[in-house]
């Protein structure tokens, strides 16, 4: 007891109960290993009401290699609308909701930060059980920097879209990850080739955590070349790509966008968009329009 006769702060053992509050708990899974469901995810899929699954089939399995017998139900892209205020109304009546995914760290990739936002805006508690996630367990292996990095999920299928959407990430001074499937593979690589170039160093990292583990760190033309190789490609897929070098655009570029520009915009505006879409000075990219609009003047 203190010098102010309060009681002192009781820290509950680890081997104590302490209720659960209505909630959403957002619970990560493993990705392979059964060993990498953490013990507090355990005690929390134990504890809750239910558990809001991607698929009740997979979280069956799950469930069922821990002896764990809490009530699933049904939460995936196709009817998060409906069911999203469906458990809204529970928690409303006490009750504590857990969120898993098929695999690994809900809200990566997946439809579960639009029930996350909902639950905080209606005043609801939320918490979460950090465990497995693929996306951090291929950086740690693929031996590219780590210290920035951006996870761009799945790639379109359609070629353009697929080829577009690396373009916009060409440049980004940042290790590139992706999720891929085995069947997409190759078009992905071959794509990557055409955006970023033969020798840009990656990692293709494949069943992670499980028996048949494989990380292929070379450049993108080799790994495309490994993989073609293969009569079949199994499991899923993380990608990591090294950051790339930011392609200074040479003086015709930036001349051309200036003139398209000018011709609907003021020289401040023309300039600043340009500097803002070339990554440039804007000083120099201003300087440069008012040389371009006094040509004009003087061929009119």
């Amino acid at each position: 007891m203190d010098e102010n006769n309060q009681k002192p702060v009781e820290i509950p053992s680890p081997t104590q109960t302490v209720s659960l509050k209505s909630g959403l708990y957002v619970t990560a899974t493993p990705i392979g290993n059964l060993k990498d469901m953490t013990e507090r995810g355990k005690e929390i899929l134990r504890r809750v009401d239910a558990i809001a699954c991607e698929d009740t089939r997979v979280t069956a399995k799950l469930l069922s290699a821990y002896g764990i017998k809490t009530p699933t139900f049904s939460y995936h892209e196709h009817n998060a609308a409906d069911v999203r205020p469906k458990i809204l109304a529970r928690l409303q009546k006490g009750e504590a909701i857990a969120l898993v995914s098929d695999a690994g760290t809900p809200m990566i990739s997946d439809p579960g930060y639009k029930l996350v936002a909902e639950v905080r805006e209606a005043g609801f508690y939320v918490d979460a059980m950090p465990g497995a996630c693929a996306v951090t367990t291929a950086i740690m292996l693929s031996g590219l920097p780590t210290d920035k990095f951006l996870f761009a999920g799945f790639l379109p299928v359609k070629e353009k879209a697929r080829l577009d959407s690396l373009a916009q990430w060409n440049g980004l001074p940042a290790t590139l990850v992706f999720y891929e499937s085995p069947n997409r593979l190759l078009k992905t690589l071959k794509a990557m080739v055409d955006v970023y170039g033969a020798e840009r160093p990656m990692a293709v990292c494949r069943e992670l955590t499980k028996l048949h583990q494989e990380v292929v760190q070379d450049t993108i033309s080799n790994c495309l070349d490994e993989f073609a190789a293969r009569d079949r490609i199994r499991g899923e897929i993380v990608l990591v790509v090294t950051p790339g070098e930011k392609i200074k655009p040479d003086a015709s570029t930036m001349d051309d966008l200036l003139r398209e520009n000018l011709k609907t915009m003021r020289v401040k505006d023309a300039s600043q968009l340009v500097a803002e879409q070339l990554s440039l000075p804007k000083r120099d990219v201003y300087q440069r329009a008012l040389e371009i609009k006094e040509v004009e003047k003087s061929n009119n």
